[in-house]
């Protein structure tokens, strides 16, 4: 549809100017030539027929697209003044009265002009939203399969999970009428459902963040511990590459006063765990979250100063430790997955890593080394969080 969207915009055009017509068979000099040596009438008459010709082939298509659009749409009245001035344009034709004829054509193309440009936009905008609802429902899913996990995790350790069930089953129902809704067009059906499918979801968001937590505190003692030995590493890891950027000049104060709020949490978590106060010790994680967080954020920081820094010393060098360090990890991977480890998650990681590093090495030849950086951290922050992965498992 969009070749003869803007094939029918040039032919409007085209047509707004009578003395730039192009005849079929006609040489442009010999035609201004014709025209000059005929009367005003039947030149007239001539143009008239000329764009009437026009109009008819314009309106055949444009006419395909009337069944597509809504009752109380913008584009149909411009479509019917359209149609009325071509209307008009023939009779006046037939009547002899060209020149009325000429500017009723020359009104018709234009909202002709005016269907063919909303409806492109129109349609622009539909494939934005169609976009934006196939985001959507590829995240409902995921969130989705998420509960449905923790609903089977939660019923293998004995917990009730008769009402979150129910609730999800329902949710789920209600979503898929929505998409038989938008699945046969039928819009304001699809929004009214989705009012359904949201009221739904509010109730099935609090049970699931009640069973969650019910989950969490059945399995405290298990949480805090991976915590903790997590959390060491973690703060062993950052210690080295805060002293490996402050060697080469990268400010590092936020990264430390960070790592310190760290530290004293682990300290308080661990003294709690001691005393095997489970519950306590996982209230000071979740309530400390944004923190741990905050300090991820910082570190991936770090390290694509490290970086920025290391490919501007040297960069070969830089490169093949890439490599060393990916065929190393490689093998670190294949003997935990020997011994039973679930390495899934860190194999993916390791791949992406390495379709940065593709990325990153293209982006280089073209030139855009600012963007290869981009490429080169995040590849950098992903084998970090392999070996992260690695050290803890081993």
């Amino acid at each position: 549809m969009r070749w003869k969207v803007w094939g029918l915009i040039m032919l409007l055009i085209g047509s707004i100017v009578p003395m730039g017509f192009s005849f079929a068979g006609s040489n442009t000099t010999q035609l201004n030539q014709t025209v000059l040596n005929i009367d005003n009438e039947t030149r007239e008459q001539l143009i008239s027929a000329r764009l009437i010709n026009q109009l008819d082939k314009i309106s055949s298509i444009v006419e395909g697209l009337e069944d597509k659009l809504p009752e109380n749409s913008s584009i149909l009245t411009s479509y019917e003044k359209a149609e009325n001035f071509k209307e008009k344009a023939i009779e006046e034709y037939n009547d002899g009265d060209y020149y009325s004829s000429i500017l009723d054509s020359l009104s018709a193309m234009h909202y002709y002009k005016i269907v063919l440009q909303e409806f492109k936009e129109g349609k622009e905008k539909y494939n934005e939203a169609r976009e934006r609802i196939q985001g959507q429902i590829e995240r409902m899913m995921g969130y989705f399969r998420m509960i449905e996990r923790t609903i089977k995790i939660a019923e293998s350790q004995g917990l009730d999970v008769s009402n979150i069930s129910q609730t999800f089953n329902e949710t789920k129902d209600a979503y898929r009428v929505v998409l038989e809704d938008l699945k046969a067009r039928d819009f304001d059906k699809a929004k009214e459902d989705l009012k359904v499918v949201q009221e739904k979801k509010k109730v099935l968001d609090e049970e699931f963040r009640e069973l969650r937590e019910e989950l969490a505190h059945q399995n405290a003692d298990k949480i805090v511990r991976e915590f903790l030995e997590r959390t060491a590493k973690g703060i062993d890891f950052a210690n080295r590459s805060i002293e490996y950027a402050k060697g080469r000049g990268v400010d590092t104060t936020g990264a430390e006063a960070r790592l310190a709020e760290v530290e004293a949490i682990y300290n308080q978590v661990k003294a709690l765990a001691q005393e095997e106060k489970w519950d306590e010790a996982l209230n000071v994680i979740e309530n400390n979250r944004e923190t741990l967080t905050g300090f991820m954020r910082t570190l991936n920081a770090i390290h694509e100063r490290i970086v920025q820094e290391r490919m501007k010393r040297n960069f070969r060098g830089f490169m093949g430790e890439i490599g060393s360090r990916m065929r190393k990890d490689v093998r670190a991977l294949r003997e935990l997955n020997k011994k039973g480890v679930d390495t899934r998650r860190a194999e993916l990681q390791l791949r992406t890593a390495a379709q940065e590093i593709g990325m990153g090495m293209r982006l280089l030849k073209e030139k855009k080394p600012e963007q290869a950086k981009m490429h080169f951290a995040i590849a950098l922050r992903l084998m970090n969080e392999v070996e992260e992965f690695i050290v803890m498992h081993s």
